[in-house]
């Protein structure tokens, strides 16, 4: 998989390390919780140019104090920098001791298919089942991933022109659309949940 390119952030800088380096793209689908998609996928830019380096063994072995004081720097990496802090760094230990710091051979090493790169995904820190399902339609729909029965292992996220989360952002056209739906999702639950039983 060669670079790719990718507009999520609206930041030229932030979304070319995310189409160069696999381990930036991670965490920044990582820090997807409780921020604005490209808040979270602006991220590992701001860690990068921080610490010097978005290399896991560097993140794994950073001070764990030091790196949340870096994640409140303004503006802040995330709005929780403790508990994110201490997540990108779990990721990257898992990412540096179980795939030789190399992010991308979780979804290309020995071939897998959609649903066995899920089931890596959710492995990982931090990626419960919805995440990995986003993460692996990302993979699939702008990074090339060729794997077999993805769409399917994505669930419906992997559907064509599905405009439900951060896979489907090409441009800000397409940011818009994912953010209708996701204020629609929103407001289907609230009202589910305020019509009770």
């Amino acid at each position: 998989m060669g670079p790719m390119e990718l507009h999520i952030t609206g930041d030229p800088a932030a979304d070319k390390l995310l189409g160069d380096d696999a381990f930036a793209l991670l965490t920044g689908m990582l820090l997807d919780q409780q921020v604005t998609m490209e808040s979270a996928f602006a991220g590992p830019e701001k860690i990068r140019t921080r610490i010097g380096s978005m290399d896991p063994a560097a993140i794994a072995g950073y001070d764990p104090q030091a790196f949340v004081e870096m994640f409140k720097e303004r503006p802040a990496v995330h709005r929780f920098p403790g508990s994110m802090a201490g997540r990108v760094q779990a990721l990257a230990e898992t990412v540096h001791g179980d795939w030789n710091g190399d992010a991308a051979a979780i979804w290309t090493q020995g071939d897998p298919d959609g649903q066995e790169v899920l089931r890596r995904l959710k492995a990982l820190p931090g990626f419960g089942e919805q995440k990995a399902k986003i993460f692996l339609a990302l993979l699939g729909k702008q990074c090339g991933l060729q794997a077999e029965g993805w769409r399917e292992a994505a669930g419906h996220y992997g559907q064509e022109n599905a405009f439900l989360s951060v896979a489907d952002i090409v441009d800000p056209e397409s940011l818009s659309k994912v953010r209708a739906s996701k204020q629609a999702a929103k407001a289907a639950a609230k009202a589910a949940k305020t019509a009770g039983p």
